[in-house]
Parts: C-alpha cells; structure tokens; sequence
C-alpha cells in the first residue's frame, strides 16, 4: 500500500512510518516541522518507499499518484504546545482535517484521523467508554485541543456519511517513549529529564490525579491493526434492560467506522510515576509541588473493550519496561 502520513515527523508520526516500512508499505511523510522533527525520519530518509514532504496540511493537499490510506497525524499534542499555539492547534483541526479528508476522497484512500482521550474532557465517568460524550469546557485555554479533535471527529464521521469514505478513528491515551521531545510538557518525559538532571521533579497539583500511560510500540500495534481491519467489520452488543424498554431496537451495532480507544487501562497517579521514574533513573531529586493547571483532568482510563474485540489488541509492554527504554533514550539524547 502507498500510505499518507500527516505529522509523520512527529512523535507518534514517526514511529508509524517506522512501522509501516518495515511491513512493506510506501509511506509518504508530511510534516510543517513546528513540532515534528527531522532527527524522527532522519534514518528513513534515502529509503526507497520513503519519501518525506514538509507541507502545511490546512493549505490545499495534493500528492501525485495513488494513495491506498491517509492518516491525519499532524497537530500539536502536549499542553505545552498547544496553548503555546491555539490558533494553529484548532486550524489543523478543523482545516487540516478537512484537507485531508478531501485528499482521501479524491483518491478513494481509506482515512484514519488520530484523535485523542480528550474528547472525553475532565471526565465524570471512569474508565471511558467510547460512547462517553464528555466533560469539556470549550472555552478553557485547554479547550483549543479538546474541541479541535471533537471537530475533526464530526468532521470524519460526516465525510464517511455523505460521501462514503472509509474511516476510523483511534482516540489515543497517554503515550511515551523513546522519541517524544525533551521539553515537551508531557509528564513521562519532564519526570525523566529533570531525573536525569538531578533537578526536582514538578508535579501538579497533590499528585492525586491518575492518567494511564501506553508504550508507543503498544500503541502503533493498535493503531496498525485499526487500520488494515476490514471495512464491514461490526459488533452486534446486546442492550441492558433499561435501554431496551426505552427504545425499539434490541440491538445496536457498532461498526469501525466508531471512535476506539486505543490506550493503557494500567491506571496510577502522577505522584506513582514520579516515584517510578525517581527510582528507576536512581536519583536523589526531590519533588516539587506546583498548582494544577486549568481543567487539567483528574481521571484518564481507556475502556477497550472495544479495541479488544475487534483489533484482537490489547497492550503488552508493562510500565517499568516501558519506562526502562524511555529512559535509556532520553539518557543518551540529554546527557
């Protein structure tokens, strides 16, 4: 297949072209550079079923020749950047969404838009659940992200309803590894480069709010097998009562055309990571203690009951190991 990356220079981005080559694939990486990085592709360069494009996705998108996929990887992703960058975050949102559909439109490609846990906002319910609308406060300086991917959701979903283009949607949960920028905003990678640095570790907050963290090579299996599942592919799920008293169906089936939650179910507090990173770098570096950001959730934990039964996907590589390689990584890059 010949394969489309937006954002293919970035953290996750990267690794996609990495594992798409290496299956067989042709992959053409498109990337403005304001957060991806030419070191992420730099060994792919040269390769010959690489070819990288630096491009803004929101201005008019066109690649010669047939394309069998597109995926819409290109938007800023850490707090850090988006709030550094919101016009920007809610333009390849809405138009770079919209550019990229319509390229896989012209060129009947499949379309796989990579959004995000926070759709599901400063969640009331936990773990989430695909069909969880959300607690987001659109007017928060956070926001910017959370309505930018909820857009580019309702944008996908319209494209596959009116003008039949075959979609998914992987709603991504927190993501490290080797990789990620070292100053990026992320908590895996700031506990590990200030631990490397010996500086205190900041945390937010008491440290009380959990997230739940998925090795990168855990989540690009997922996101690969989301998108080679075939096309027709649903799930018949019985209702509860409840639901069936109030509605005439008995059934409603899901299809992988929905939202998946592709993520680490594996839940801690910040405060545990902190500890985990402390002690696996072996460092003397203290915490320190700094007020939560606005609307910074309190809870975050994938419900993949759905990526289960159909990706036959759940992660393999626990936080320690995860953690371990993350390390070695960032030791050899910052030190």
């Amino acid at each position: 297949m010949r394969i489309l990356i937006t954002g293919g220079a970035g953290f996750l981005g990267s690794h996609l072209c990495q594992r798409l080559i290496g299956m067989g694939h042709e992959v053409v990486c498109v990337d403005n550079l304001m957060t991806g990085s030419m070191d992420n592709v730099a060994h792919l360069l040269g390769h010959a079923r690489f070819a990288f494009v630096k491009y803004n996705v929101c201005d008019y998108l066109h690649v010669a020749g047939p394309l069998d996929a597109v995926m819409h990887f290109a938007s800023p992703a850490s707090p850090q950047d988006y709030l550094e960058m919101p016009i920007a975050t809610l333009k390849v949102g809405a138009l770079g969404t919209h550019k990229a559909l319509g390229l896989a439109k012209a060129k009947t490609a499949r379309f796989l838009l990579a959004s995000t846990s926070e759709v599901y906002g400063d969640p009331l319910v936990s773990p989430q659940k695909e069909d969880y609308w959300g607690n987001v406060n659109p007017i928060s300086p956070r926001g910017v992200y959370d309505e930018a991917k909820r857009f580019a959701e309702a944008m996908t979903m319209a494209y596959h309803r009116y003008h039949g283009v075959d979609t998914r949607i992987v709603r991504i949960f927190n993501t490290y590894g080797p990789s990620m920028r070292p100053h990026d905003g992320r908590v895996v990678s700031n506990f590990i480069v200030q631990a490397l640095a010996g500086t205190p570790l900041t945390v937010y907050g008491n440290g009380s709010q959990t997230r739940s963290f998925c090795y990168v090579d855990d989540l690009v299996e997922g996101i690969t097998r989301l998108l080679f599942v075939a096309s027709d592919r649903t799930l018949e799920q019985r209702t509860d009562r409840q639901s069936f008293l109030s509605r005439t169906e008995t059934s409603q089936s899901e299809t992988v055309h929905d939202p998946i939650n592709i993520g680490n179910p594996h839940e801690l507090t910040v405060l545990e990571i902190a500890q985990k990173v402390q002690a696996l770098v072996g460092t003397g570096a203290p915490l320190e203690f700094k007020p939560l950001p606005v609307d910074d959730p309190k809870v975050r934990r994938p419900d993949i009951t759905r990526a289960r039964k159909f990706l036959d996907w759940e992660p393999k590589v626990n936080l320690e190991d995860g953690l371990t390689r993350t390390i070695e990584y960032f030791r050899k890059r910052c030190i």
